[in-house]
């Protein structure tokens, strides 16, 4: 790459992280006024599936129908919104935006905890030791001796880790078993699709609805809004991917955690013990070292189309 190209990519990679880093305290505020957990994911899901339809109009890309990849839709639907989307607006009642973006940047280190029985990764001695230091971050976080400068409910914060576990086994699943030959948007648009149909049944029966209203409110603008950013900075991702590489792209994780922290500070007034940095250093330095190595980070994006990219 040219001095350039690494100088534009870096910008897309800044401008990625400060949206994705975006989303948590969107999130908070989504769940502000007391709506149910089932209809925000709901809308989330519709959102991404109205986005992804008219991405995959323009590119002329079909929506596959056949039972494998159905049966990928349902998985990826399950352990990549539904479940984790569950659990994220649950906790985001309990836990403040900043801690969400700490804890969920333990997603590498439970990749790679999870890779080496699937067989997707090799056993490391550096990436083992990145793995106990991420820890030791997760822990500073959650022991009640600590002080953060604020009241962490450490039995939520323990839950949230579960959305880090399920994202890094739909990282592990698509590196292990593919996506069946299609492209990034088919399977974010078919798990979608899949996640609505899950979704609209457990409303019905929990009794929870969100009913649009216009001009819409500030939780409803929130939902839509780190829905809309999310699909966008995914398609970015991808495209990044493509041309920089996925180590590159890769970076992305340590620039979300630093702008969540930065956007709950701007948008909900959180503010922190110094300690907090302590988590922080613990969490970027695991990261560094369980980074896959190339081959194993590329693993995810090869089963698809390289018009994908």
């Amino acid at each position: 790459m040219t001095r350039g190209q690494i100088a534009l990519y870096a910008l897309w990679l800044t401008l990625m992280g400060a949206g994705w880093g975006a989303t948590q305290p969107m999130t908070k505020i989504a769940v502000s006024t007391g709506y149910g957990y089932f209809p925000l994911v709901f809308w989330q899901v519709v959102i991404g599936a109205a986005m992804m339809a008219v991405a995959c109009g323009l590119r002329r890309t079909p929506l596959p129908l056949n039972f494998r990849a159905l049966r990928l839709y349902l998985i990826l639907a399950l352990v990549g919104t539904v479940l984790p989307g569950t659990i994220t607006y649950q906790a985001a009642v309990h836990l403040p935006a900043g801690i969400m973006s700490l804890l969920l940047s333990t997603v590498p280190m439970f990749a790679f905890a999870i890779a080496l029985p699937l067989g997707n990764d090799t056993f490391s001695k550096r990436r083992l030791v990145g793995l106990m230091i991420g820890l030791v971050g997760v822990l500073i976080i959650l022991a009640p001796s600590v002080d953060l400068g604020r009241d962490i409910p450490v039995l939520w914060a323990v839950i949230y880790l579960g959305t880090a576990v399920f994202y890094a086994f739909e990282g592990n699943y698509v590196a292990r078993w593919g996506t069946e030959g299609l492209d990034p948007f088919q399977v974010m648009l078919g798990a979608s699709l899949a996640g609505i149909v899950l979704l609209a049944p457990a409303m019905v029966i929990s009794g929870q609805y969100i009913t649009p209203v216009w001009p819409l409110p500030l939780p409803q603008l929130a939902l839509v809004g780190s829905s809309m950013i999310h699909v966008l900075v995914y398609a970015t991702y991808v495209w990044l991917v493509g041309r920089a590489g996925a180590i590159f792209a890769v970076q992305v994780s340590y620039l979300v955690t630093g702008f969540g922290l930065i956007w709950a500070r701007i948008m909900l007034g959180e503010a922190y013990a110094p300690t907090i940095w302590l988590a922080l250093a613990a969490m970027f330095i695991g990261m560094y070292l369980v980074q896959p190595r190339p081959k194993a980070a590329l693993a995810p994006v090869a089963p698809m189309r390289k018009s994908a990219l």
